[in-house]
């Protein structure tokens, strides 16, 4: 699986000269740079050749074949020249494997989806009147309309579809959501001998997560920036988090988990659409060892990772008690878990046993301010992602939301 790094992605091809004005204007982690276009690259005076080693090196890094990244660079072929070699040629001048040169010859696949926006940077909050927002929404209009009914699947209430439960999105007393709570489908395990695990079919309140002591481990991805946090930052609440704009809380299992690893590493190359949306991007840990959140961060996940002691953001995920289960019972006794590893295989990401794993994990959208939790994933079985696209789904309708608010309180204000 291809680092989020940006100097992992340059490498010591032409773009490495590059790297103090990509930080200068704002193309400064990887997802965003993947998406710049040749507007984008005139602006800053890209030279052909640095054009060039971007477009190989993006398709390299959706792939998870990085490894190649200076020596393709350096043959001097635009990838279109490289797509169009044989085998003989790609292992004999690059030393590709024959399973690699399958994946890279293949162009309809990729360990990472494609972003469905245009390629433009943002900075801050985007409006609804936004290039990307704009162009964002009319791309994923009707794949979203299509996906209204997919969380009758995953919903714990399986008599509430995803229409329905939007159509509850809006502001209760007090200022708020009315949440939807999501689980992957119970599966029998060991021929029904063994029960799977009840989940909680209440969003939790949004009083049992403000109050959440939270410490800072890193900060966001930039180039250059300090893999951990200097010095020990003093704990803070959680509602300092999500307090200017909306956040995507993503509670770890196990950093070292291949398929934690894999579900980071999906959400993250997402970015440019979360940041499209106004959308913070956390993952939250409740195990602190500092070797394993180095290899994490930025590697599999460049946004910011907090440190939860208390596991309370475990806790409410599980309705007041963490979630837990056994290796034996909930991974190889359990054919959903093994699927989840398997995709998480797929995607090269490596592992290791470090840390405790058996307390489950999941995902929060959190609105900004005082709003409340629009979105609550459970992870019921080992590896369950919570479905990307459903994700940004719900942060648009909670970008649409707030930004409707906004327009009316400045009309009153008018």
């Amino acid at each position: 699986m291809a680092s989020f790094s940006m100097e992992d992605f340059v490498g010591d091809g032409a773009l490495k000269g590059l790297l103090p004005k990509l930080l200068e204007e704002g193309w400064d982690d990887v997802p965003t740079l993947k998406i710049m276009n040749s507007e984008d690259m005139n602006a800053i005076n890209m030279s052909p050749q640095q054009k060039d080693a971007l477009e190989i090196r993006s398709y390299l890094h959706d792939r998870a074949l990085m490894q190649y990244g200076d020596i393709l660079e350096a043959s001097g072929k635009v990838l279109p020249e490289l797509l169009n070699l044989s085998t003989g040629d790609m292992s004999s001048q690059f030393g590709m494997k024959r399973g690699h040169i399958a994946r890279f010859m293949d162009r309809t696949s990729a360990c990472t989806s494609p972003l469905h926006i245009p390629p433009r940077r943002t900075t801050g909050i985007t409006s609804r009147n936004n290039s990307i927002y704009k162009a964002y929404v009319s791309v994923n209009s009707s794949k979203m309309q299509n996906r209204t009914g997919s969380l009758r699947r995953y919903n714990t209430n399986s008599d509430k579809s995803l229409e329905q439960s939007l159509a509850d999105f809006k502001i209760k007393d007090g200022y708020i959501f009315k949440g939807i709570v999501a689980a992957g489908p119970p599966v029998s395990r060991a021929c029904g001998c063994v029960q799977p695990p009840p989940v909680s079919e209440n969003v939790a309140p949004y009083s049992v997560i403000e109050n959440i002591s939270v410490q800072k481990l890193t900060p966001e991805y930039r180039i250059g920036v300090e893999r951990l946090v200097k010095s020990k930052t003093p704990p803070m609440k959680a509602s300092e988090l999500w307090r200017e704009r909306p956040a995507v809380i993503l509670c770890i299992r196990r950093p070292g988990c291949i398929m934690c690893r894999a579900e980071a590493h999906q959400l993250y190359a997402k970015k440019p659409i979360f940041d499209a949306l106004g959308i913070q991007l956390f993952a939250v840990l409740h195990e602190y060892i500092e070797p394993e959140v180095k290899d994490f961060w930025p590697r599999y996940w460049g946004g910011v990772v907090v440190y939860d002691q208390g596991m309370e953001f475990f806790r409410a995920l599980g309705g007041g008690k963490l979630l837990k289960d056994k290796f034996l019972s909930g991974f190889l006794l359990n054919p959903r878990a093994i699927a989840n590893y398997k995709r998480a295989k797929a995607t090269g990401a490596e592992l290791n046993l470090n840390g405790e794993g058996d307390i489950k994990g999941g995902l929060f959208i959190v609105g900004g301010g005082k709003s409340g939790i629009a979105y609550q994933f459970i992870e019921r079985n080992f590896g369950d992602w919570a479905p990307v696209a459903e994700v940004i789904e719900i942060c648009a309708k909670l970008q649409n939301h707030q930004q409707g608010q906004s327009d009316s309180i400045k009309e009153m204000q008018e």
